[in-house]
């Protein structure tokens, strides 16, 4: 009998007892276990499966409960284990899921936080009557149970519980804090950074640093936000990112859970499309499919394929880091989007006010996001180099949408303008009208590269290419005895083709010698020799010379 497919049930309770499909995950448990770690940080990107982990192993420790727990691991490799007997059953839990916690300011931000809190701890109440929990212990758990913590009480009241924890069942307890980063986010996003970071610090430092009621603390998130110390100090920390091999198939599906999920439900023959749609992501060296898209692709696959993971929400962030982003990181995307290779190094430690102002940081929050999978190609003592691509179909969606609206609702008008200029040879306002563009767009850190005409010429491309297709432009084609750096073509022979030649003014030079060096080289290499080949006599010839951001144009 072919199984129901669940679409965000999270509680794996539910999900063994109401006998959804369910790839077997379990052995993560024994890899918590044989971790040397008391605390240990699992980021991932959203919709990844970290909810559903983080609650397959509160069933599997958590004392309450543990004989009718023990059944739903029946069948699963974990159960065969030595450490199923050693481990099943026998810790209190404290499970804390963050991912819910978003608010418009800090205090409603807080008050949520307190509602979470306080719930999850009513299932600790009988505390107030164990003879071996203090009476100032009592105390505090009764006025966090009551809602009446105040900040700093919230702060420190799970180092707290655990101690009063122990003190009840000669056992320490194991903490599981899921989704630890969303309330950062969302703090960021409405600008109650800093407070939420203070909160936060203070929150995990104390459950976490020097707990000596603590067993094992297992963290989930999407980053590891590192910048504001939120875990200095913590010695017994370990961190496994997606560069990390260990875990790596724990979250996200492998190439064989895919095959046999599709080859269970009657999709076998659609493997390498799924693969195409929904695979790409690199954990620890393993390749990683979108668990999100796959079960919904399969769920509803009447539908086709769709972007399942980018319709859901959290990508508002991502579209305004590659808005905001220098525009030398948006030439490289659109790079990105035509598969050329992007080497650069990854940053684990993302801090978010500086996220928008250097490029490794923007790619390594892309990364670590899930909007790119990163590659190994250079391992040397000073850094680490990897090969940066699109991980699939589903992501490349979202990147040309993010690029498109953005020059769609920039340099529309701008392009228009200049292409008219052109062909009315009006050299002076098409100079204008770029400079203008170039001063308000482009930082000078954009251009200030090895290469510079690259990334002016793609700059220039990105207000020329969406004119409509009433003309054709090219770059870099072969004409005459090289290659020209942009060629705009009519399709009607009433206006003039225009060849330019773009140059980055060097020190020994001046605006005018740049000049005459940039037309010399049209001549020279005769570039125009395609354009006569194809009928055309009216060719105007334009050298643009840049410094910085000022531009000169001559024909």
């Amino acid at each position: 009998m072919k199984q129901n497919l669940s679409i965000g049930i999270s509680d794996f309770k539910s999900l063994r007892e109401q006998a959804y499909y369910y790839i077997d995950k379990s052995l993560m448990i024994k890899e918590v276990l044989n971790d040397p770690s008391h605390i240990i940080l699992l980021p991932r990107p959203r919709r990844f499966g970290k909810t559903l982990n983080m609650s397959m192993l509160r069933y599997f420790f958590d004392l309450d409960e543990a004989t009718e727990n023990r059944a739903l691991f029946e069948g699963l490799q974990i159960y065969d284990e030595p450490v199923f007997e050693l481990h099943q059953g026998k810790y209190p839990i404290i499970f804390i899921s963050f991912k819910d916690i978003k608010a418009l300011n800090f205090k409603a931000a807080i008050e949520k936080i307190r509602d979470l809190i306080g719930t999850e701890l009513l299932k600790f109440k009988f505390l107030l009557q164990s003879d071996a929990v203090e009476l100032i212990e009592k105390k505090q758990l009764d006025t966090v149970l009551n809602l009446k913590a105040s900040q700093s009480q919230l702060e420190s009241c799970l180092k707290k519980i655990c101690k009063s924890l122990y003190s009840h069942f000669k056992q320490k307890p194991i903490v599981l804090i899921d989704e630890y980063d969303t309330p950062i986010h969302s703090a960021y996003n409405k600008k109650y950074y800093d407070e939420m970071i203070l909160f936060m610090s203070s929150f995990l430092g104390s459950v976490l640093k020097d707990n000596e009621n603590l067993y094992k603390c297992v963290l989930t998130g999407t980053l590891r936000v590192s910048r504001e110390s939120i875990f200095t100090g913590l010695n017994n920390i370990k961190i496994y990112s997606l560069l990390s091999s260990k875990f790596n198939d724990k979250f996200g599906f492998t190439q064989p859970e895919v095959s046999k999920l599709l080859e269970d439900f009657g999709y076998g023959h659609e493997v390498e499309a799924v693969r195409r749609w929904y695979n790409g992501y690199i954990v620890g060296g393993l390749d990683v499919y979108n668990p999100w898209s796959v079960i919904n692709y399969v769920h509803s696959h009447e539908d086709g394929f769709k972007p399942y993971w980018l319709n859901t929400s959290g990508n508002d962030l991502i579209k305004e880091i590659v808005k905001d982003s220098p525009y030398s990181v948006q030439v490289e995307i659109k790079e990105l989007l035509d598969d050329k290779p992007l080497i650069k190094t990854i940053n684990e430690n993302i801090s978010f006010p500086e996220l928008k102002n250097t490029e490794n940081s923007i790619y390594s929050f892309l990364f670590f996001s899930g909007y790119l999978k990163a590659r190994l190609v250079e391992h040397s003592d000073e850094a680490d180099y990897y090969n940066l691509a699109i991980p699939n179909v589903e992501v490349k969606r979202l990147f040309k949408d993010i690029i498109l609206n953005w020059f769609e609702m920039t340099f529309r008008d701008k392009g228009r303008m200049m292409l008219n200029a052109l062909f009315e040879k009006d050299t002076e306002l098409f100079a204008d009208i770029l400079g203008d563009c170039i001063l308000k767009t482009l930082s000078v850190y954009d251009v200030d590269k090895r290469e510079p005409e690259r990334v002016y010429q793609a700059f220039l491309l990105g207000l020329l290419v969406s004119m409509g297709e009433e003309y054709e432009v090219t770059s870099n084609k072969e004409s005459g005895y090289g290659r020209y750096d942009i060629c705009i073509i009519p399709l009607k022979k009433n206006k003039p083709c225009i060849i330019m030649e773009l140059k980055q003014i060097r020190k020994s030079e001046t605006t005018t010698t740049a000049l005459e060096s940039a037309l010399l080289q049209i001549e020279k290499q005769r570039y125009a020799t395609s354009l006569e080949q194809r009928g055309y006599t009216d060719i105007l010839k334009l050298a643009v010379v840049f410094d910085g951001k000022r531009v000169w144009v001559k024909s």
